[in-house]
């Protein structure tokens, strides 16, 4: 299992090169990159290749497969990056992800449908205590606490890798 976990890492790192932006955390060593593996529903934070966070998520109610359209509710697959950090989430504090991307948009005009948006990694919010498993809509969810970590230690312009 570890060994699986590893050779996603190693995949993961061909992938993307460290972010030209990137936050630091209190042990000294900078988020160079995220990984969210979905079907494990974890968020790692990692500088190069070695995990220094990781963190449980909950994902839309229909997580396999990427997401295509607006309303599918699943999370989008492959590259993306952190856009930005909104600090006035209705969901606490939530870092914008890149999707669609030109290839989401592409794919879903051909099919006569909106991509759909707004994907992001965010806390609950005061209306969302004790939710069900894959509550959000196609984003990644954590508790606030863990999201005021996530929030602080990582940048705009981070590269996140998002795994079946």
């Amino acid at each position: 299992m570890r060994r699986a976990f590893i050779a996603a890492i190693v995949f993961a790192m061909a992938w993307f090169p460290a972010a030209s932006k990137a936050s630091v955390n209190p042990r000294g060593a900078a988020i160079t990159q995220l990984l969210l593996d979905k079907s494990k529903r974890t968020l790692y934070l990692l500088n190069g290749r070695t995990v220094l966070r990781e963190y449980r998520v909950d994902l839309g109610p229909s997580p396999e497969g990427h997401k295509q359209f607006q309303g599918d509710g699943r999370t989008p697959e492959g590259l993306y990056y952190i856009t930005h950090r909104n600090p006035g989430s209705s969901y606490y504090l939530s870092l914008g992800i890149s999707y669609p991307n030109q290839q989401d948009r592409e794919y879903a005009r051909q099919h006569g449908r909106s991509p759909g948006g707004d994907i992001f990694i965010h806390g609950r919010g005061p209306m969302v205590q004790s939710p069900p498993r894959d509550w959000t809509r196609g984003c990644a969810a954590v508790t606030d606490q863990e999201m005021t970590e996530i929030f602080n230690l990582v940048a705009p312009g981070t590269p996140i890798f998002i795994k079946p």
